[in-house]
């Protein structure tokens, strides 16, 4: 901060400071470097073979664009592990289940074949005004950007009826090396900023039917305003990814954050009666079969000339890694 007003110009080309959605706080670059070295580590446990799945919640930052902060998100981190991912595994699919569209990502790959970018958002007078069905890609990368734009107020029902077959699809015909799964929690009922009506155990069954793939998986977490309906999310999220997923509704006793999640003390939400579905049927039918047909035009998974494996990101010691795989084994 004590640098901030001589670095202002500076800061606003890049879209950060006291007038942008990025404000300037001390220990900046701090947070950045952890948030992004643990996507980049997660990626780089997966590409070695130490974990089938690897979780940081503190990831997800899907805004930020290669020269621009943009929407509370610094440095995407989402692209810095995918583009680990990429040394190791021909293809790479991403999915977003934010309520905002993952349109730094889908930006950072929309014109290679190597990544599939998938996200479920609201759209409309909605930031960050992108994610439209005919955003499909171009050149080498077309049909690969995946969008369904949604409209307020849908529920777990309507969500997964359209999540399951599409995801099915792309795991069919992309066939991805590694998942990366964009978890923003804002998509939930009673955020503050959103306007979906999901619930926990809705949103966890996204997580779950992701995982069922049994394919390198790299969980992220993302947006959430309502705080402590995204603690709720992310344990319970937590919990189905190391099978654990039946938990006790009733969140324990603590001196210290019990009244937080007063009056109820539940770990699920239920979803709000008041909330209106602007998504009707036939409105989710067109779109999911629009997508569809998208996906059937491609003609098999892409591949990658085999060439030399660049060096890991992290300064990794060999050492280490096999320690650790044997440690596991």
């Amino acid at each position: 901060p004590d640098t901030a007003k001589a670095l202002a110009v500076d800061a606003n080309k890049f879209n950060v400071g006291e007038f942008a959605d990025c404000p300037i706080f001390e220990g900046l670059f701090d947070f950045c470097s952890l948030y992004c070295g643990a996507s980049i580590d997660g990626a780089v446990r997966l590409n070695h073979g130490l974990s089938d799945i690897c979780i940081n919640w503190s990831g997800g930052l899907h805004h930020a664009k290669k020269s621009e902060a943009s929407g509370f998100c610094y440095m995407n981190d989402i692209v810095l592990s995918i583009l680990e991912l990429l040394k190791y595994h021909a293809r790479v699919l991403y999915i977003d289940i934010d309520i905002h569209h993952g349109d730094g990502v889908e930006e950072a790959f929309y014109t290679t074949d190597r990544v599939m970018t998938c996200s479920f958002h609201k759209y409309g007078d909605f930031f960050p005004g992108t994610g439209d069905i005919e955003d499909i890609g171009d050149g080498n990368g077309k049909y690969y950007s995946v969008n369904f734009p949604l409209k307020d107020g849908i529920g777990d029902e309507d969500f997964l009826q359209i999540f399951k077959p599409i995801i099915l699809k792309i795991m069919d015909v992309y066939n991805p090396g590694a998942v990366v799964l964009q978890c923003g929690a804002d998509s939930l009922t009673g955020d503050r900023l959103g306007c979906f009506n999901l619930t926990v155990k809705g949103h966890g069954d996204c997580v779950k039917y992701v995982k069922s793939f049994n394919v390198p998986l790299l969980v992220l977490g993302g947006g959430g305003y309502t705080i402590n309906n995204v603690a709720r999310c992310w344990a319970y999220e937590t919990a189905v990814l190391v099978d654990q997923e039946d938990l006790a509704s009733e969140i324990p006793e603590n001196d210290f954050y019990h009244e937080y999640y007063a009056p109820e003390y539940n770990l699920h939400l239920k979803p709000s009666p008041t909330v209106q579905n602007n998504n009707t049927k036939e409105y989710l039918k067109k779109y999911k079969t629009q997508i569809l047909e998208h996906l059937s035009q491609l003609q098999g998974a892409p591949s990658v000339q085999m060439q030399e494996i660049p060096s890991d990101s992290l300064l990794v010691d060999r050492i280490l890694l096999k320690n650790d795989a044997e440690e596991s084994s």
